[in-house]
């Protein structure tokens, strides 16, 4: 996805690796990604196709077995191979997470506003005081009501969604430039959802904060999201804008994505035809040759087996697959015969 500006976060060509006792597990490939200033990116795919490992590396938050190479610049600063100080200045105050679980993620002995509070003690050098008084700001800047008697609430004390806003409110206590959201929303009633998916969206519009969000649900991409970025065995196989995606997805993947994703209209779904694909996800121990995708794809050929798809470019975006064009046609796996495709 390109911008007309310099993008906050710049990856290039990021891969991560790990040893295992059975072989190293390609977990990312060559990976690259622009966020530009204020712009939410929603990365979407399956289970185990690289997201959070992904989303992980950017601020070396991975284990010390992890292998990576490739660029990931903030702000034109160098994080792959910093230091370990360097990237404990990073955290929290240039890069925030929001995890998916918070009730594993917040200490349950601590009170919700000692939590807020020391990431401001840490980073801002605040005292416990000033630190207590931005913690109840924060807390209301989320949408917790009555924040003055929430800050002395433990996470036990507070329903799910509310835990979830104290971990964006943590996250966003130092200004971040850029949050990262891992499946904000997961366990959490729709209407829940909702609501955490407006307050990012409202963060975003206050503070100019560029979120990328990491997510199985396409509905909070097309009601959040600016672009989207579709990730497959990690690797990415599309990018573009939410409208262009949405409206006219190019590789087969994302077109089997969108086909298995409810719809709000009952006639419209009830005449969507689902995209079964073959087999189970493949290994990332020993990836398939040539396309990744290729032996789940209803319209493979002899080629997808020898040959990496080149990244056409389509718009602002790109699409990984032998069968799409410059402008962005290609068949269409939802409804395509694959006996004709190549005909």
């Amino acid at each position: 996805m390109t911008t007309a500006s310099a993008p906050v976060l710049e990856i290039r060509d990021l891969s991560v690796s790990f040893p295992t006792e059975t072989g190293t597990v390609s977990a990312v490939d060559g990976v690259s990604l622009d966020l530009a200033a204020g712009e939410i990116v929603g990365m979407v795919g399956e289970s185990g196709c690289g997201k959070s490992v992904t989303a992980m590396s950017l601020a070396g938050l991975l284990p010390g077995s992890a292998r990576v190479t490739g660029s990931v610049r903030l702000d034109g600063t160098q994080l792959v191979g910093a230091r370990e100080s360097a990237l404990r200045r990073v955290r929290g105050r240039e890069i925030a997470y929001i995890f998916q679980e918070p009730m594993t993620s917040l200490n349950p002995v601590l009170t919700v506003g000692r939590q807020i509070g020391e990431v401001l003690q840490v980073h801002e050098r605040m005292s416990r005081r000033a630190a207590r008084a931005r913690a109840m700001e924060l807390l209301t800047l989320v949408g917790i009501p009555s924040a003055a008697q929430r800050v002395d609430n433990y996470p036990h004390q507070l329903s799910g969604g509310m835990r979830q806003r104290v971990m964006i409110a943590m996250a966003v206590a130092c200004g971040p430039k850029v949050l990262v959201a891992d499946e904000p929303t997961t366990a959490l009633d729709v209407t829940v959802q909702a609501g955490i998916l407006q307050v990012l969206r409202d963060l975003r519009d206050r503070l100019g904060t560029s979120v990328l969000i990491i997510t199985h649900d396409l509905s909070a991409v097309e009601y959040l999201a600016d672009d989207i970025a579709v990730m497959y065995l990690g690797q990415l196989v599309e990018t573009g804008s939410r409208e262009r995606i949405f409206a006219r997805p190019a590789h087969p993947y994302t077109q089997a994505l969108l086909s298995a994703a409810p719809v709000a209209d009952p006639v419209r779904q009830r005449h969507r035809q689902p995209v079964l694909l073959g087999d189970d996800l493949p290994s990332a121990l020993d990836p398939p040759s040539g396309c990744r995708f290729r032996t789940r794809c209803p319209l493979a050929f002899d080629r997808c087996a020898t040959e990496v798809p080149a990244q056409t470019a389509i718009g602002d975006g790109m699409a990984a697959c032998h069968l799409v064009r410059p402008d962005g046609t290609g068949p269409d796996v939802r409804t395509a015969d694959p006996s004709e495709v190549l005909s």
